[in-house]
């Protein structure tokens, strides 16, 4: 099972100061990653800059609407995510508690499931199956 594993932003990571993280985190989460990319979970992880930085796109009755930054609500953003490969849901707890702490002070990180091929059997005709796999070979290709 695929998933997206989403570090919370928090009100210091959204802040004008950016709360840049230390050299001792960055040497802990990149020890972390590095224990990831050995037991062949980690498929891809990125922070992600404040959301000051950033811009919305809302569609609403055909039409669309750009939003700029920043966004309220800090813990409601995100801050980094890693697509992991695992088992299972609890496999992926499991390296989850096994995280440094992204912040200092109280800080979340969400776990959700990928959808997968199968999850939408019913609704994808094989010449969609075949487009979506197309697809995911070029980009595999391009990630080489």
């Amino acid at each position: 099972m695929r998933c997206m594993v989403m570090v919370r932003a928090t009100a210091e990571s959204e802040s004008q100061a950016g709360a840049v993280p230390s050299s001792e985190l960055l040497e802990a989460m990149g020890r972390f990653n590095e224990e990831l990319m050995r037991a062949g979970v980690m498929l891809a992880g990125e922070g992600i800059k404040p959301s000051r930085e950033g811009k919305r796109v809302r569609f609403a009755d055909g039409k669309q609407q750009v939003i700029d930054a920043p966004f309220a609500e800090p813990g409601e953003l995100i801050a980094g995510f890693w697509l992991w490969q695992v088992r299972s849901m609890d496999e992926a707890l499991e390296w989850a508690r096994r995280c440094p702490p992204p912040f200092e002070g109280q800080c979340e990180i969400e776990i959700r499931p990928l959808y997968e091929a199968e999850d939408f059997a019913d609704a994808m005709s094989p010449e969609l199956q075949a487009a979506e796999a197309r697809l995911r070979g070029e980009l595999a290709d391009r990630a080489r």
